[in-house]
């Protein structure tokens, strides 16, 4: 079983930046698949990011976020810029072992809680 446990969320300005983190309980961290997901009140979850042997992004946040990991600290991270109200979500992380393409269909190995983010206009 692997813990994820995410961070970093908060309320911003629109236009203003935010890292989301989240941390791995497993050794073979570097085995897995991580992304990052987001649901907004009364919509479906939705995929964001994920990192792999590449990095994959919606294309609705494509060049304002950026996924990265740490392997050495088993976390991935999400630098998310130029925030906009429509971006406020619960954000989730998420993990698979192996390749992202169960990830990317939203259904992972595992998740965490997720971290409130809120973009005031």
């Amino acid at each position: 079983q692997v813990q994820l446990v995410e961070s970093g969320g908060g309320l911003v300005q629109a236009g203003g930046s935010l890292r989301l983190s989240c941390a791995a309980s497993t050794r073979t961290f570097r085995d897995y698949a991580m992304g990052w997901f987001r649901q907004a009140p009364g919509k479906e979850r939705e995929f964001v990011a994920a990192i792999s042997w590449s990095t994959r992004y919606a294309d609705s946040v494509k060049g304002r976020f950026t996924i990265s990991r740490d392997n050495a600290k088993n976390t991935v991270y999400l630098q998310m810029n130029s925030l906009k109200p429509e971006d406020t979500a619960v954000y989730y992380c998420a993990a698979q072992l192996g390749g992202d393409r169960q990830l990317r269909l939203g259904v992972p190995d595992y998740w965490g809680q997720g971290t409130q983010v809120t973009v005031s206009s």
